[in-house]
């Protein structure tokens, strides 16, 4: 194969995996990044155990494991227990240690370079700059719709390995345990999201030491383009549940290298690898929520899951 010069647009994990790959096969890969450092820092930074397999390196970023989670709704809680242990560790740590293995194998990442068109030059470009990407609007899709996520942290010690959760109209407020902090957080409609946890906070009497937010795009789209291509929260590709989308992304980069160049071959893979699943997963999700306010009774007190189809 001849090798393409790719431009990929933004230094999130997704783009970044996507850079290391490709020029580990012999590539040319400039990553543009509009911050002046790498790593995403909303992020609650909870994984499955797949992630291992794209990124073995990462094995020394684990902080604890999670194996359950405790759902509360008004008037029935139940704990939900994985059947594999999620993992926790620094979103920016991820990022800045794919980084370090791209650049290691040739890739070149420019920060401080905010993209406002179409890189020219490149073979192929490859959108990853999230929810508001450029490459997306470039090609004619409209914004997706989002989430927003909130995080807020507290020192406490907490070495628990359940997560706790309130579920809350159109998403859910957690807690989790981090060790030296407690992290709590709401993924919630963006009108609505800052006002149901102001309240939280305010009810749990909870003083918060720092908040960071972003919003979680919703609205998986991948472009009929052959030298284009979106991946990650760039082509809204987010769980319906939990807004996570990591291992999801990693996923389709996978589709995407094992097709490149050919953008049109991959496009077809990835949307038949997720398109039932996040139908599936969207519907799960509101006869979840319908139960869980309107008929508790009908839901058990504990379950069982493989948590790859909600985290």
């Amino acid at each position: 194969m001849k090798p393409q010069n790719t431009a990929i647009i933004g230094a999130g994990i997704a783009g970044l995996y996507l850079a290391w790959k490709l020029s580990e096969a012999g590539h040319k890969v400039t990553v543009f990044e509009k911050k002046d450092k790498i790593g995403k820092e909303a992020c609650s930074g909870l994984f499955s155990q797949r992630l291992l397999a794209f990124v073995p390196e990462s094995q020394r970023l684990i902080q604890k494991r999670i194996d359950s989670v405790l759902v509360r709704f008004p008037k029935k809680q139940v704990k939900v227990k994985f059947r594999t242990p999620f993992l926790l560790m620094s979103h920016a740590e991820l990022d800045r240690l794919v980084a370090r293995l791209a650049e290691k194998a040739g890739t070149k990442i420019i920060l401080q370079n905010e993209v406002d068109d179409l890189p020219q030059g490149f073979d192929r470009i490859i959108g990853c700059d999230g929810f508001n990407s450029v490459v997306r609007k470039a090609l004619g899709f409209k914004a997706p719709r989002c989430r927003l996520g909130i995080q807020a942290f507290i020192e406490q010690n907490n070495d628990s390995n359940q997560i706790e959760t309130w579920a809350v109209n159109s998403g859910f407020i957690w807690r989790i345990p981090r060790g030296r902090e407690v992290e709590y957080g709401i993924i919630a409609e963006p009108k609505e999201a800052k006002a149901i946890f102001d309240d939280f906070l305010k009810k749990e009497k909870i003083q918060v030491s720092r908040i960071v937010s972003s919003l979680i795009p919703q609205g998986f789209v991948v472009p009929k383009n052959n030298n284009i291509t979106l991946c990650g929260d760039a082509a809204g590709l987010t769980k319906p549940w939990s807004g996570g989308g990591v291992v999801w992304g990693l996923t389709a980069a996978d589709l995407i290298l094992n097709n490149f160049p050919d953008f049109l071959k991959g496009r077809k893979a990835v949307r038949k690898r997720f398109w039932l699943e996040i139908v599936a997963a969207g519907l799960a999700l509101k006869v979840v929520y319908f139960l869980g306010f309107h008929c508790p009774f009908l839901l058990p007190k504990n379950v069982t899951i493989d948590g790859d189809f909600t985290i």
